[in-house]
């Protein structure tokens, strides 16, 4: 028995079918097209954040004034070209002052409408390996919260005795073994200020409220322009419209803090500069152990200074505890940051090449604002 022939009719559509360049847009995937020329035709919204620029700023600049013409994405697009197949390539790394992006995955495609254009997209690989990490952060900075209750009990109530015990020998000793009695304070000073700052990495809750990061932001550099960072001319970029942060306002003072001091002292006394920056990035989206759903991370908060770069070999183990390249250091104050930055279920990373170090900041946004929600109801 044959079907009516109402049924075998496709169902006519309500609505008329998007555009290309709308379902392009709503993709999470950086697509652009790129002419022979090297030149931006097309950019949808995944590919301004990739590359940080607009797509009004993206249409017609060069690739090459973005990444280096030895990179091997300028190769795969001339294979392109000149084949008029598909070519892909994994675990691409592309380094430039502008980006520092590795394990990227890039797949070109000819345009038949268009022969002397390439579409491309750029798949962020290294999204997930940053968020393993921070895990991993995070379960160090757990190992030196019990360390530090250990310490707090087994430490620091024998050190008050021995200060104390030399306060009393210092009162009676000659000349000579006073400056010995008066060493013993001082290293006594100095373990237990070493334990005081373990014990920051203490599990507390955190007191969280509605924080103006530009605020944030401005406190340091002002601390920081009266007394370490004298040497150093701040740049200031700032999105005026970024929503409030859901945090606590003295202990994101501190992470940011810790970041240009280390920002400082990694530029020579002939001078450099730190730029301070916030954005607001779509998509970032994280799952915190406990939480029933995902965290929306969209408030991103940058430190970049122009100083000598992190050692390569530290770069893997940055936010452990006790790793540190200074003399006097303890190592835990970019620990402490990953620490903090984790409590807030946010996320924080670091590019460093020589010349250009940059930490980046993802934060979620305070719930009661709703200047931006309307924005991810558009796109989403």
């Amino acid at each position: 028995m044959e079907a009516p022939a109402r049924l075998l009719r496709p169902a006519v559509a309500s609505t008329p079918a998007p555009d290309a360049a709308s379902i392009l847009s709503a993709l999470a995937t950086a697509v652009v097209v790129v002419d022979r020329q090297g030149r931006f035709r097309f950019a949808n919204q995944a590919a301004e954040e990739f590359f940080a620029l607009s797509a009004t700023s993206l249409r017609g600049t060069r690739l090459a004034e973005l990444v280096p013409e030895d990179s091997p994405l300028h190769q795969l697009i001339g294979q392109v070209l000149d084949g008029a197949v598909s070519v892909s390539d994994y675990d691409m790394a592309i380094e430039s002052p502008r980006l520092s992006k590795r394990g990227i995955t890039v797949h070109g495609a000819p345009v038949p409408e268009a022969p002397d254009c390439v579409a491309l997209t750029l798949i962020d690989g290294s999204t997930p390996q940053k968020l393993e990490k921070q895990m991993g952060f995070r379960n160090a900075a757990r190992s030196v919260t019990g360390m530090a209750a250990i310490l707090a009990h087994e430490v620091k109530n024998p050190l008050s005795g021995i200060r104390g015990a030399a306060q009393l020998l210092e009162s009676s000793a000659s000349e000579q073994d006073r400056e010995l009695t008066q060493l013993i304070q001082d290293e006594a000073d100095r373990i237990r200020a070493l334990v005081d700052r373990m014990e920051s990495f203490s599990d507390r809750p955190i007191e969280r409220g509605e924080v103006n990061i530009h605020q944030v932001l401005e406190h340091v550099r002002r601390l920081a322009q009266s007394g370490f960072a004298r040497h150093v001319r701040f740049v200031e970029a700032y999105d005026p419209s970024l929503p409030a942060v859901w945090g606590n306002r003295d202990q994101l003072i501190q992470v940011v803090l810790n970041l240009v001091k280390n920002a400082a002292e990694a530029i020579p006394e002939a001078g450099g500069t730190i730029e301070l920056a916030t954005a607001y990035q779509h998509g970032v989206r994280l799952a915190v152990p406990g939480a029933t759903t995902r965290l929306h991370l969209p408030l991103v908060v940058s430190v970049r200074d122009s100083g000598h770069g992190i050692p390569e070999q530290l770069r893997p183990n940055l936010f452990d505890p006790f790793v540190t390249t200074k003399r006097q250091g303890s190592g835990l104050g970019l620990a402490l940051v990953a620490k903090i930055v984790g409590d807030h279920g946010g996320l924080v990373e670091c590019d460093s090449v020589p010349g250009r170090t940059v930490f980046r900041l993802h934060l979620p946004m305070h719930p009661g604002t709703g200047v931006r929600l309307v924005q991810d109801d558009e796109v989403a």
